[in-house]
């Protein structure tokens, strides 16, 4: 049983999405950093700011978190202690990484609810019924689609949601179903690349749902001088 290995051959359709998704987190990233550095330079040379630079920079900051998640799943790159695992026999290893991936599941399952049920008020939508797993969708909840940001302006390309969810009526600033997608979106690709880290866990092609620190055991063994020319 290896470790999940990124170069493994892949197809034309997975590596059109690595590098899409690749590329979406680069841009936020990106944006970011171009936005907070414009907003430094208009504040301090021309006394002047972009009010909604801040807020939009929190925004991306979010969609870059909750992107990060599920692509860290997906490249199995996120941190965990596994001293206690180590020691285990080899049975025992791949015991604790089915166990693990299982409660993940279960976790990205309970999170994907919570992230529609938030977000479906906001787009004039229901949220589940159910405390645990969804058992349909209530009915009468009042919706949030009026809800906007506080200084991001209302971009011209979603004024089509005035009418398909406020009942009209004109939105003077972006509303908050726009960025809190990411909400949902996120969760929904999170439960997908645990699926997918489980089924090759069970498969035998991935050892567990951490980073192996495999590569910290060759360095310290080159430290050691065990490798000859």
């Amino acid at each position: 049983m290896t470790q999940y290995q990124d170069n493994l051959p892949k197809s034309a359709v997975a590596k059109f999405f690595d590098g899409l998704e690749e590329n979406v987190i680069a841009a936020i990233l990106g944006v970011m950093t171009l936005i907070t550095f414009v907003n430094v330079v208009l504040r301090y040379v021309f006394n002047h700011s972009l009010i909604w630079g801040l807020e939009v920079v929190l925004i991306l900051f979010a969609w870059l978190v909750l992107l990060g998640i599920s692509y860290g799943f997906k490249k199995t790159s996120h941190l965990g202690v596994d001293a206690l695992i180590n020691v285990l026999p080899t049975r025992g290893q791949r015991l604790m990484a089915v166990l693990s991936a299982l409660a993940c599941l279960a976790y990205a399952m309970l999170l994907m609810k919570g992230a529609w049920d938030y977000w479906a008020p906001f787009a004039a939508l229901q949220p589940t019924e159910g405390r645990w797993f969804p058992l349909g969708f209530t009915e009468n909840v009042r919706d949030r689609a009026f809800y906007i940001t506080d200084q991001v302006p209302m971009l011209g390309i979603f004024r089509w949601l005035e009418d398909a969810i406020n009942y009209g009526d004109s939105y003077d600033k972006l509303p908050r179903v726009v960025p809190y997608v990411i909400i949902p979106f996120s969760a929904a690709l999170m439960l997908l690349r645990v699926v997918q880290a489980t089924i090759r866990i069970l498969a035998g092609k991935q050892s567990s749902l951490i980073v192996s620190h495999e590569a910290e055991d060759e360095v310290e063994r080159v430290a050691h001088g065990e490798y000859e020319e």
